[in-house]
């Protein structure tokens, strides 16, 4: 019988390993970069044979000494470029007592973590100072699991004598190792896991929380998990401008490209400052020969995928061209609950606003039905009635999203919840099918029509919205601009009106018109109906004859296309007949409105119809503008009591019958009781619009102007202060209704004594008219004029005198020496000069007067 000697297992174990050999002297020793599958490198064998049976013996390699790494650092990237966030880096990780012993970089595929990490990492090897200097550095790929144990298992068995045939027991040796035990020579080393791909695959693997021990990860993950037990998260972003100028112009120069540098900034801004996207165009340019320009064509072409302008050689050892950049994250993101929604809600922010999406429209009607409709699916069989989607699903698959750092989700700020990177965007736009890509633009804009407010109380939303639907119509017009256009582009360009905003809107529905023609024809009822709402905008633009004009030339090709009694010519019957009033002609206003409202009524059968409101409003308004104020009181009072029974009494044409009826109050005599009216319609409108709303800005106003009427010079003044306040708060500084609001603070102020306080609104008018009409307008000199005089009325008439001088200068080169205004200008100027000239020898005595 043969005995089996007892034989050694190969293993020390981790409290017999902390001896390994200190600094020899100060010299580096050379890296192994060998971790990965092959772990029995330098191992030696002794041989045993007993009778039959032959064994080997494995005799454990002794631990190399110190300083010694583990692992390969990645290269220095061509042109790399110091940032901000390795400073931020170093002061956590070289922070003496308030050091964070773990930090975790996280961020979108191509913003640099890893070289990030390198550049950290050879700083800190590369530093033989006895306080910041390693003893150990590890460098693991750690994309999956298994490259994890790997690597550990590599730095067991170089470092503590770790059997190489064993990974799993490896790797936990080299933990157990650096762990810190009492009465042990400390080992002062730094880990770094480079591209964690899923937290569960770290489970048991961090390296132990040691005083001498620092783990840098970098991820694009960002699950609570990661920065569990103290580690510290790091958000890496994009480059800067100046750091994406730099490495642009760096890179270019080095091979002799020199490039304007307006070229280089806006190339910076198409790529989104992205480091990858500019390292491999850097690339594409230089293997090319293309200039920087040619480049950008190519870019903006929409026919152009990225793959179409990726270098045949990617650069700085990258592994994946751009297109591909974040297609593994998209799969990883897909597996996460609820499982399948993750991709086509992707899809979905593709087509949108990269600087923001309301949640609103992502959790919308039309793209839950979407979502459950195109789930990626896990099953082959498709005959399965897709399950439904709810609100909560739908967030859940943009925080899968966000976890893998695709967009960035933000529930806080629901206007703007979801902002995700145009690269992104693009290389997710350039995997789908034509058909799929015209099926996702079409969702994305029923999505933002279910989301647009009916009423419009949140302006911030508002401008939102439209900015999505700009952003969807660059990049999908074609597919939304068939035989019916999508409602969402005139619902977007309306909203410009309704917001006071008319010369955009103008502008808007003159490119839609134009777009219809071309894809329609002149003819067609949407074409004709840009051309209407054309003409509408043109006219509250300011353009009221070109308005008139328009409107009938539009309603002679109606008549002809739809005939006479069609709703639609009939409701342009209208507009024409207002913007003949409001060209001047009050009467021929009212009779055209007359007219409409008989054919209106043969046509519906019902002089109550809902549709016949307007023009009874319209035809009672411009009577009394020509010359029937009471007997519009009356009219309008009549309507008001029909509306609040039929319609109730916050229906939209309530509200405006109301106010016209407040407003011929006032202009019949009962100026007290246009207040009083005004007052109580202010509070409705506050509670059915919202306080910010432009028609309650508007009604503002109308309250503080019959206010000053009644006879209350300074509650007038104080409503108007109130108002501009909100209006520059909402509006901004250069919106146009500030060109009505401050001339009226202004004069109210100068009604109630408040001199200096009506300069100073002339002051802020004078900027306000300089900046959109310009030095030279009317409007601007007369501004400019009446804030000279209400300086010197408010007591400076040398300030007075000063500005007076300034525009006589200014008004003598516009208009002549010899102009009336010039003349009356040179008067005023002649008198400040005088006052100042007084008040300067009162204050030194020698007053003659």
């Amino acid at each position: 019988m043969t005995t089996e000697p007892s034989l050694p297992n190969g293993e020390e174990q981790p409290d017999q390993c902390l001896g390994s050999s200190p600094r020899a002297g100060g010299d580096r020793i050379e890296q192994t970069g060998n971790y990965g599958p092959t772990l029995g490198k330098g191992k030696q064998k002794n041989k045993f044979e007993i009778g039959t049976l032959t064994l080997e013996q494995r005799v454990p390699q002794e631990p190399a000494p110190w300083p010694h790494q583990v692992g390969v650092i990645p290269p220095a990237a061509r042109s790399f470029q110091h940032r901000a966030e390795a400073d931020k880096l170093r002061r956590m990780v070289d922070g003496g007592g308030t050091a964070v012993l773990a930090q975790v970089l996280t961020g979108m595929g191509g913003v640099g973590k890893t070289q990030l990490a390198a550049d950290y990492a050879r700083a800190a090897w590369g530093d033989d100072s006895e306080a910041g200097g390693l003893d150990v550095l590890v460098w693991v790929t750690a994309s999956a699991r298994s490259e994890i144990v790997s690597g550990y298992a590599q730095a067991g068995v170089e470092l503590c004598r770790a059997d190489p045939g064993d990974p799993e027991r490896a790797a936990r040796s080299f933990l157990g190792w650096l762990t810190p035990k009492a009465g042990a020579k400390s080992c002062r080393w730094l880990i770094v896991l480079d591209d964690v791909a899923d937290p569960a695959d770290l489970r048991g693997l961090w390296p132990p929380v040691s005083s001498h021990g620092r783990t840098l990860v970098t991820t694009r993950r960002r699950d609570a998990a990661l920065i569990s037990d103290g580690r510290q998260l790091v958000e890496v972003g994009l480059f800067t401008e100046p750091e994406a100028l730099a490495y642009l112009t760096a890179s270019l120069n080095a091979h002799g490209r020199g490039e304007p540098t307006d070229e280089l900034t806006s190339l910076a801004t198409d790529l989104g400052r992205l480091p990858l996207a500019l390292a491999q165009a850097v690339a594409y340019i230089r293997d090319s020969g293309d200039s920087v320009a040619v480049y950008r064509r190519l870019l903006a072409d929409r026919a152009t995928k990225l793959a179409d302008i990726a270098p045949d050689r990617l650069p700085d050892d990258q592994e994946v061209a751009l297109a591909a950049a974040w297609s593994l994250s998209i799969d990883r993101a897909d597996t996460l609950r609820p499982a399948g929604l993750a991709r086509p809600m992707l899809h979905l922010t593709a087509m949108l606003d990269p600087n923001g999406i309301p949640q609103a429209v992502l959790t919308s009607e039309p793209v839950l039905t979407h979502l459950a409709a195109h789930r990626t699916r896990t099953s082959p069989d498709t005959t399965q009635t897709p399950a439904p989607v709810s609100t909560r699903d739908a967030v859940r698959a943009l925080r899968a999203l966000h976890r893998l750092s695709l967009i960035d989700h933000s529930p806080d700020t629901p206007n703007q919840a979801v902002r995700i990177h145009q690269l992104i965007q693009r290389a997710t736009r350039d995997t789908l099918t034509p058909d799929r890509y015209g099926q996702i633009a079409r969702t994305a804009a029923d999505a933002l029509l279910a989301a647009w407010p009916e009423i419009p109380r949140d302006t911030v939303l508002i401008q939102v919205l439209r900015a999505n639907t700009t952003a969807l119509a660059a990049c999908a017009e074609d597919a939304l601009h068939g035989p019916r256009f999508h409602p969402v582009f005139a619902r977007s360009a309306y909203s410009f009106g309704e917001t006071g905003q008319f010369t955009a809107a103008r502008d808007h529905f003159q490119s839609f018109a134009e777009t219809a023609r071309e894809h329609l024809g002149p003819n067609h009822r949407y074409t004709l109906s840009c051309r209407g709402n054309l003409a509408w905008w043109q006219g509250m633009a300011g353009d009221k004859a070109g308005a008139v004009e328009a409107h009938a030339e539009l309603l002679d090709d109606l008549v002809r296309v739809l005939g006479e009694d069609d709703p639609d010519t009939l409701i342009f019957r209208g507009n024409l007949a207002w913007w003949r009033g409001m060209e001047g002609d009050a009467a021929g206003a009212a009779e055209a409105y007359a007219d409409l409202l008989d054919d209106l009524v043969r046509v519906l059968g019902d002089n109550h119809h809902p549709d016949t409101i307007p023009t009874r409003a319209n035809l009672a308004e411009w009577r009394a503008k020509a010359g029937d104020a009471a007997g519009a009181v009356e009219a309008n009072a009549e309507l008001l009591d029909e509306l609040v029974r039929v319609l109730g009494k916050d229906h939209p044409h309530t509200l405006t019958v109301r106010a016209n009826l407040a407003g011929w109050r006032g202009e019949a005599g009962d100026a007290a009781g246009a207040a009083a009216a005004y007052t109580e319609l202010l509070k409705d409108l506050v509670r059915v619009l919202g306080n910010d709303h432009p028609d309650t800005f508007t009604i503002r106003g109308e309250l503080a102007q019959w206010r000053g009427k009644a006879g209350d010079a300074a509650g007038a003044a104080e409503t108007y202060a109130e108002l501009l306040d909100d209006q520059l708060r909402v509006l901004g500084d250069d919106h146009p209704a500030l060109l009505t609001t401050l001339p009226n603070l202004a004069g109210w102020r100068a009604t109630a004594g408040d001199a200096a306080g009506a300069a100073d609104a002339y002051e802020h008018l004078l900027a306000v008219r300089r900046r959109l009409l310009g030095q030279d307008h009317p409007h601007t000199l007369a501004a400019w004029s009446s804030f000279a005089n209400l300086r010197g009325e408010a007591g400076d008439a040398a300030g007075a005198a000063t500005v007076t001088a300034e525009l006589l200068e200014h008004m003598v080169r516009v208009l002549g020496e010899d102009h009336p205004d010039v003349e009356i200008v040179r008067h005023n100027l002649a008198g400040w000069q005088r006052e100042a000239t007084r008040g300067n020898d009162q204050l030194s005595g020698n007053d003659r007067s």
